[in-house]
């Protein structure tokens, strides 16, 4: 493990280097590795994604956060949960209840894929009757703000069922983007988000990719709105120069299921405002 944990440390790890290791040795050598390059950051702290490692920053956004710029998006999620289908239905008839971000993203045995909260709120609109929400932001974004905050305080717990090789799979390919380099710069996501975690790149200081998935849907100040996580996920991919794919593509999927399942153990605090 100390011989992995050096590797990781250079960045020189690649997948085959933890290939063997079970999903449950994987979460526990991930967040060692954070908790160890960050050792006065507990671990709930990842959840404030950049703002758990740069106190440079942290005070600008604690108040920011006294006066979120997605309040509003939350009521008009709201407004949306409480609003009838034309067939006098509602997201209510799908779900149960608002806050069940914690319970996404899972492996789902019968269509043989991972399901995110993002895909599950246009399944329910199209079975009744409704047309599909545009995935990286809008409406749809403002839904999912609603549902995340009815969520905070939840521990995110990702399944990987072990009777349905299939999960353990979508999970492998997972780790294998995270940890694959790509585009023109040669970077992956463990380049940034794991080797250079709490460094500058020009004014911005790189978050942790450990926490990231809880915390959203994210209102960036550069975008001006809410967005989804995986817009984010093409923007990372454009920054490094390489093609993105498409919000909800099976990568990006497979991705969210891996990165969502190293975060385990950490409350849901969505949603979040980032510069």
């Amino acid at each position: 493990m100390k011989k992995i944990l050096a590797l990781m440390a250079a960045a020189a790890v690649t997948v085959p280097l933890i290939a063997s290791a079970s999903p449950q040795q994987d979460v526990k050598l991930y967040q060692k590795y954070f908790l160890q390059k960050f050792p006065s950051v507990p671990l709930q702290e990842f959840a404030n994604g950049v703002y758990a490692v740069d106190e440079a920053h942290r005070e600008n956004w604690e108040a920011i956060e006294e006066f979120p710029p997605y309040d509003p998006m939350i009521d008009e999620g709201k407004a949306m949960w409480n609003k009838p289908f034309a067939n006098g239905k509602s997201y209510k008839s799908c779900f149960g209840k608002p806050g069940v971000a914690n319970k996404y993203p899972y492996w789902d045995a019968k269509k043989g894929m991972v399901m995110t909260l993002v895909l599950a709120v246009n399944e329910c609109r199209t079975k009744n009757g409704e047309k599909p929400l545009a995935y990286k932001k809008g409406p749809l974004a403002k839904l999912l703000a609603y549902m995340a905050f009815q969520s905070r305080g939840k521990v995110n717990r990702v399944k990987i069922p072990r009777n349905d090789p299939r999960a353990l799979a979508a999970y492998e390919k997972g780790k294998q983007f995270y940890f694959a380099r790509r585009g023109q710069l040669n970077f992956s996501c463990a380049s940034c988000h794991m080797q250079n975690a709490g460094q500058k790149i020009r004014a911005e200081v790189i978050s942790p990719s450990l926490g990231q998935s809880v915390h959203w849907p994210v209102y960036r100040s550069k975008w001006g709105e809410l967005g989804t996580l995986h817009w984010r996920f093409q923007g990372c991919n454009k920054q490094v120069r390489a093609k993105p794919f498409k919000p909800q593509s099976e990568e990006y999927r497979d991705l969210e299921y891996f990165l969502a399942y190293m975060s385990n153990g950490i409350k849901l605090n969505g949603p979040a405002a980032r510069q």
